[in-house]
């Protein structure tokens, strides 16, 4: 007991003195008071006890939550999850640190796992720690863009403000938020009220604490001084430092059979010379170790003395351990020895059985695996048998299979090593093969003779079943490029059968002809032959395409197999597909049906070109053809074309603009020949009546009741010639009824009405051209009419048809005509627009045209007979013999003007021209009375001109001229209304 008292008096010495703790520790554990032994070779300590002194566990507290103690680990854990983790996403973040950021930590978190670790690392068995820093003016932080952008300063855009401060501008004041209340001292009195008891409270039981820590600490240094020696107090009144101590004595090896060793901690021993000095040397390297020794002794006792209710708390309850450990390790025996007889007597029999089950399930899994082993070995046996009997799509499912088993469930097998090279060369022979017994297929198929037509079932496909044997096997192989090499073999074979077909025609013609290029310089042929060449090789193409939808419709239903549709075929067409499972994907099914849609279009579309060119190759305009000729041709090319829209579903339009080409070059032969008949017929027009043949007065009738000139029959009477029809056979009518109207025309007149209806007529048979001759049609009626206005207006028959002058009856006649020409307008826009909608352009400038030309004829008409009465009226006076020579004149040139068109034109168009000629002989009558300078005034002058025009409006009535409400007396009382 005394030593333990010495031992505290010496720590609460060492305490008071601040002795500065050592940086190394010399303890390996902690010993009994009574028993302090110190070893100067094993002179270092684990770490844990170097921070004895003044410190304690880390998990005791929290450094950031004051009022937070700990008795347990697992407490604090818990507390750091809970006050100082984040959860983000499945990731923990530790926010255990100053302002929240854990220094040890990733910012980006870890797992739950990983955070244990961290925890339990960083922040439990830490066994020193910094205090966090205290809150300086370092600490604060402040906003740089806040500091500069001062609202109390002025702005400073200017020299002054920056160079001279802000007392050059103004300041702007900033008020008080209204959201924020003032704070003033009175705020602050109720607490204040509150704590100032209990700090003074606080200050006084510090001061009491501080005065008793003053009183042990004296007295223990007076019972210091009783009891210790020289040693020690010279010890207690300087600085302890382990630094003292050589580094030797501090090492954990101190082998002092080592030479080196042994001569650092006795140097100079064995050296002196004289016993003497060695005693001498001896004894203060005992006495330097015995310093040593009290230094740490003294060591021991500071730390003995920090931690001696612990180390007495230790050495009381070790008993009680000892006690509870034999208890343990006699339960611990009698445990092991039950777990050995339980081992024994069931674990061992148990473990047996579920080893012999074990095996069997091995030597099952082996067995399966030489089965299947012996079952790929005869892969390639089994692959030349079903190649035999044509069914590539069980062999491709075969070697996929094998290749499958063998890199999933025998790899690694030595012996089939090579299998898998063997089996990819296998499935390119077969693909190699598939490619080719399509191209045979194809050809074969393809190039059957046409005269087999009759004898092909309903199908028109040859073996079906090798087909889709074949194309099942493509697909299967994912080759698609089998369509393209169809559209090839289909093409090859139709630019054939055109050739031999050109050769055949050729042969049986006399002429002598060397075929170049693809076949279709065939020009010598007549229009006949090459029409029947064309509608031979139409029927020929047809064929071939009936046989190539046949195949794509039997590629469509193995497509639709093969993708896990199911086939529809209607009777006896329906296929015999291989039964297999779906391996083609639905994108892939759609990409192979429109292909074969394209590979129709493009075989339909090739026909229709190289039917083109032998279509291209002909020139109606060197060869005669004949409506008939060329309305076969056009039945023909509609015919084919309908049939190739039925089989690919696309029209097709080479050959149709081909034929276009030939009948626009059919429509201009066609025009070329009329317009020159009409225009030599116009030059040599004498532009008198002829009588109208019967057949063209039915022709006008048909036309008149339905519009149509399908019915109307060409007139078989030669050219115009001498101002007849030809030798007219049947009887002759002097006018055309037109609607009960007569109509008295001219040579050209009726050759241009039948030129006309045969245009029409053409146009029905050929609608391909109507547009054309519907062009036609109104450049033929310009030529007539601007032919018409330069020869008769223009005065041009003169010089052309010999003509002595241009009468008034020439000009009725001219105008009749173009009135006739005016009433088949409609009826002929109406005709092309049934037949092409966008054929009538022209129609309605035509019409305005023809109008214009009557009105100035009219003008004409009219403007003679006004002139030669303006001109009786110059010489006229109002004097006796009445009626005067003028106006009898006048009245002889109205009754010629009369007499010459009243037999031709309408009463309507002759009133109309008799009131403007009526209107002109009263305006020139005024002027001529007012220079004159009578008046009505009932003189003499005045009865002449009465009677003068008692005589105009009497010639006026008997020639009939005007409307009969005009032809009163009325006029001898206008005239005088200047």
């Amino acid at each position: 007991m005394a030593t333990v008292q010495h031992s505290q008096t010496l720590a609460r010495k060492t305490s008071l003195t601040n002795i500065e703790k050592p940086e190394k520790s010399t303890l390996n554990s902690l010993l009994p008071a009574n028993n302090v032994v110190v070893h100067a070779k094993s002179s270092t300590a684990s770490p844990a006890v170097e921070a004895v002194n003044n410190a304690h566990n880390s998990w005791e507290s929290c450094y950031y939550c004051p009022r937070e103690n700990f008795k347990a680990v697992n407490e604090f854990v818990k507390h750091l999850r809970e006050r100082h983790c984040t959860r983000e996403g499945g990731s923990f973040v530790c926010r255990y640190g100053f302002n929240g950021v854990c220094p040890s930590l990733p910012l980006d978190g870890v797992s739950d796992r990983d955070y244990d670790a961290h925890v339990a690392k960083y922040h439990v068995n830490q066994q020193t720690r910094e205090m966090p820093p205290e809150w300086s003016v370092f600490s604060a932080a402040q906003n740089l863009p806040a500091v500069l952008n001062d609202p109390s300063r002025g702005k400073q855009s200017n020299l002054f403000t920056k160079k001279w401060g802000v007392d050059f501008v103004e300041r702007n004041h900033v008020p008080a938020s209204p959201r924020i209340p003032e704070v003033t001292m009175n705020d602050f009195e109720k607490y204040m009220g509150k704590i100032g008891k209990r700090y003074k409270r606080h200050e006084r039981l510090n001061s009491q604490q501080q005065a008793m820590t003053l009183e042990e600490a004296s007295a223990a240094a007076v019972a210091s001084k009783g009891t210790s020696g020289t040693l020690h107090s010279t010890a207690t009144s300087q600085e302890i430092n382990l630094s003292e101590i050589p580094e030797i004595f501090l090492k954990e090896n101190l082998n002092l059979q080592h030479a080196p060793t042994f001569g650092q901690v006795f140097p100079n021993v064995m050296q002196s010379p004289s016993g003497a000095e060695r005693k001498r040397t001896g004894r203060l390297l005992q006495e330097q170790l015995s310093h040593y020794l009290d230094i740490v002794e003294v060591k021991i006792a500071q730390q003995v003395a920090q931690k001696s209710a612990a180390f007495f708390h230790a050495m009381t309850s070790q008993d009680a351990i000892m006690c509870e450990m034999q208890e343990a390790a006699k339960r611990v025996k009698a445990l092991r020895s039950s777990l050995r007889s339980l081992n024994e007597t069931v674990v061992i029999d148990t473990f047996r059985v579920l080893r012999y089950a074990q095996r069997r399930q091995n030597f099952e899994e082996v067995v399966d695996k030489l089965c299947l082993m012996a079952t790929v070995h005869k892969t390639q046996p089994m692959l030349q048998l079903l190649l035999g009997t044509q069914d590539y799509v069980a062999a491709l499912d075969l070697i996929g299979t094998t290749q499958e088993i063998l890199t999933q469930e025998l790899i690694g097998v030595h012996c089939f090593k090579h299998l898998p090279m063997q089996l990819n060369e296998m499935e390119k022979l077969i693909d190699k093969m598939l490619t080719t017994e399509f191209e045979r297929y194809a050809t074969t198929d393809l190039n059957r003779p046409l005269s087999d037509v009759l004898k092909e079932t309903d199908s028109v496909c040859a073996e079906e079943d090798k087909l889709v044997c074949i194309v099942m096997g493509l697909l299967r192989m994912k080759n698609f490029s089998f369509v393209e090499a169809y559209k090839d073999e289909a093409i090859v074979t139709i630019k054939a059968i055109i050739k031999q077909l050109v050769i055949e025609f050729i042969a049986t013609s006399d002429a002598e002809i060397c075929l170049t290029g693809a076949g279709e310089e065939a020009q010598s042929l007549t229009v006949g032959e090459w029409i029947a060449l064309l509608a031979k090789a139409t029927v020929a193409l047809l064929t071939v395409l009936q046989r190539i939808q046949a195949v794509t419709h039997i590629m469509r239903q193995t497509i639709d197999a093969a993708a896990g549709g199911s086939c529809k075929a209607g009777g006896d067409n329906a296929v015999n597909l291989i039964d297999s499972e779906a391996f083609l994907t639905a994108s892939d099914q759609t990409h192979v049906h429109e292909k074969l849609d394209e590979l129709l279009a493009a075989v339909c579309h090739y026909c229709h070109e190289r039917c083109a060119n032998l279509v291209s190759q002909q020139s109606l305009e060197k060869t005669v053809a004949t409506t008939e000729e060329l309305a076969q041709l056009s039945s023909l090319v509609e015919d084919f074309g309908q049939g190739c829209e039925l089989i690919c579903g696309v029209a097709s339009v080479p050959l149709k603009v081909a034929v276009k080409v030939q009948a626009s070059r059919f429509a201009n032969r066609f025009h070329s020949e009329r317009k020159q008949k009409l225009a030599l017929l116009l030059d040599t027009e004498r532009w008198r009546q002829v009588d109208i043949p019967n057949e063209f007065q039915k022709i006008i009738d048909r036309i008149g009741e339905n519009k149509e000139f399908s019915a109307a029959a060409a007139i078989s009477n030669g050219p115009v010639a001498n101002g007849h029809v030809g030798a007219v056979t049947s009887v002759a009518n002097p006018v055309l009824l037109v609607e009960s109207k007569p109509y008295t025309l001219v040579a050209s007149a009726l050759l241009l009405v039948q030129m006309l209806c045969e245009y029409c007529r053409c146009a029905q048979r050929l609608p391909i051209v109507a547009g054309y001759l519907s062009r036609n049609v109104v450049d033929l009626l310009r030529t007539f009419n601007s032919r018409s206005c330069q020869l008769v207006i223009g005065a041009g028959a003169l010089r052309v048809a010999g003509l002595k002058t241009i009468t008034s009856t020439n000009l009725a006649l001219v105008s009749r005509a173009l009135q006739l020409v005016l009433w088949l307008l409609p009826k002929i826009k109406s005709h092309f627009q049934s037949l092409d909608a966008t054929a009538v352009a022209g129609f309605d400038i035509i019409e305005r045209d023809y109008q214009v030309h009557i009105k100035e004829i009219e003008n004409k008409i009219y403007g003679i007979v006004s002139d030669r009465v303006a001109a009786q009226l110059d010489s006229w006076d109002a004097r006796p013999p009445i009626p005067s020579q003028c106006f009898r004149n006048i009245s002889r040139h109205l009754v010629k003007l009369h007499e010459a068109i009243a037999p031709i034109l309408p009463e309507l168009q002759i009133h109309a021209i008799y009131g403007i000629v009526h209107r002109n002989f009263k305006d020139k009558l005024r002027k001529k009375l007012l220079d004159l300078n009578i008046l009505n005034n009932g003189g003499p002058q005045h009865g002449v001109v009465t009677s003068e025009l008692t005589f105009y409006m009497e010639t006026l009535r008997t020639l009939k001229a005007l409307p009969a409400p005009e032809l009163d007396d009325s006029i001898r009382e206008s005239i005088w209304t200047f």
